[in-house]
């Protein structure tokens, strides 16, 4: 699979976040605006957006990720976070989790295509076999999948104790923490934070928030920890 008829150039800031791997990311994004369309994976619409609005907002959140982390990409899709992510930081070990056969189909193309160091898993993140599979990841990324709540009873079993989910919101990340915050704590996770990104770097900042998981003894069992401080 090769990127076609696509302007090469790569933005200033896409050198700043990737460093020497940003023909990768470019590769990528050539694929995204070719393959990725036509596969009906991403719009039309989204092409004149795919570095400032996609790559780059989610290459970003690696500031949040310690080295050699174990982290599973909760709904990849098209590849965001997780691809983007493997590109900056290719220490991490990534787990790409999507439920849709032809979207996997496609992140295994890409993996290859691109050299990751990445691994490919069709499933979803609530069901206990996925789960028993793949759990214990030290940070667990999900970009535009659900509400927080839901996002959290998904996503916080995947994660070790102590681990943490990275759930990339937009403008209304303060409401989804207010409507969210007791069913987020019922499910194990601690208090939500919300953290902004390649600050100084990209415009606007990636807003994350980040829900450690603190539970103790069965899920649903949650109990008070301090704030973890990234």
């Amino acid at each position: 699979m090769e990127a076609e008829g696509v302007d090469s150039t790569i933005p200033t800031t896409a050198r700043l976040v990737f460093g020497e791997r940003a023909p990768i990311a470019g590769e990528f994004v050539g694929l995204l605006a070719s393959h990725g369309v036509e596969r009906g994976l991403i719009g039309p619409r989204e092409v004149d957006r795919l570095w400032d609005r996609h790559v780059l907002n989610s290459a970003v959140v690696n500031e949040l990720i310690p080295v050699g982390a174990r982290v599973i990409d909760v709904g990849s899709g098209a590849g965001f976070p997780g691809v983007p992510l493997a590109i900056a930081r290719p220490d991490l070990d990534i787990v790409l989790l999507e439920p849709m056969a032809r979207r996997v189909e496609w992140l295994t193309e890409v993996a290859e295509a691109l050299d990751l160091p990445v691994t490919v898993e069709r499933g979803r993140a609530e069901e206990k076999v996925v789960q028993r599979r793949i759990a214990a990841a030290d940070v667990v990324t999900a970009r535009a999948v659900a509400p927080l709540a839901r996002l959290s009873e998904w996503c916080l079993p995947l994660a070790r104790s102590s681990g943490v989910l990275l759930a990339l919101k937009g403008q209304t990340a303060a409401d989804e923490i207010e409507r969210d915050r007791a069913a987020i704590s019922k499910v194990g996770g601690g208090e939500p934070e919300i953290v902004r990104c390649g600050e100084g770097v990209v415009d606007p900042p990636a807003t994350v928030v980040t829900i450690e998981r603190v539970e103790s003894g069965p899920p649903g069992v949650a109990r008070k920890r301090g704030r973890k401080k990234h």
